[in-house]
């Protein structure tokens, strides 16, 4: 046993069937051919995240941010501080990239850069005011593109697609 809550995977798997039985039922009447294979589940998801990394490129773009930028700003805000290696890592770049990034952002004035007290060779990143302020504008524009993406779907589906995604992600971390 993993010690995950069966009871929230299980009302999430319902609430989810069920929502997909409600777009199922929603689909046009056959043709008469032979129905297209649905296609893999990591497909699909492959395929939103290409879509989700494009068009979240294209509307941080004028804010002056990449995504990556987007994304470390996001990892420092949740976490209060970080290593440029656990930066890399929930940010999905490269150590070499998370510095590339961060000497960007730093030089920016959006996160501080401080030798760790208790390890010399470890730097220490924060999120400064400036940082914060530059990602909650980013967070509106983010916000726009997330709801134009639940757009016909109820919160509780929402919600359950969010446990179901969080279990994949522990899944395949475990």
């Amino acid at each position: 046993m993993t010690g995950k809550s069966p009871t929230k995977t299980t009302t999430a798997t319902k609430t989810t069937r069920a929502a997909a039985a409600s777009t199922a039922r929603s689909r046009p009447a056959s043709t008469g051919r032979k129905a297209a294979a649905r296609p893999r589940l990591t497909y699909l998801i492959g395929s939103l995240d290409r879509i989700l990394r494009r068009k979240m490129t294209e509307a941080l773009a004028p804010l002056g941010l990449t995504l990556a930028q987007f994304t470390a700003l996001s990892v420092l805000e949740a976490r209060g501080e970080a290593s440029n290696a656990q930066l890399a890592e929930r940010s999905f770049i490269t150590p070499q990239s998370a510095n590339e990034v961060m000497s960007v952002m730093a030089s920016r004035n959006w996160i501080t850069r401080e030798p760790d007290p208790n390890h010399g060779r470890i730097v220490v990143l924060r999120l400064t005011n400036e940082g914060r302020q530059v990602l909650n504008r980013c967070k509106a524009t983010v916000h726009v593109l997330e709801t134009q993406m639940l757009s016909g779907i109820e919160a509780h589906d929402a919600s359950a697609a969010q446990d179901l995604l969080e279990l994949f992600v522990r899944n395949l971390r475990e």
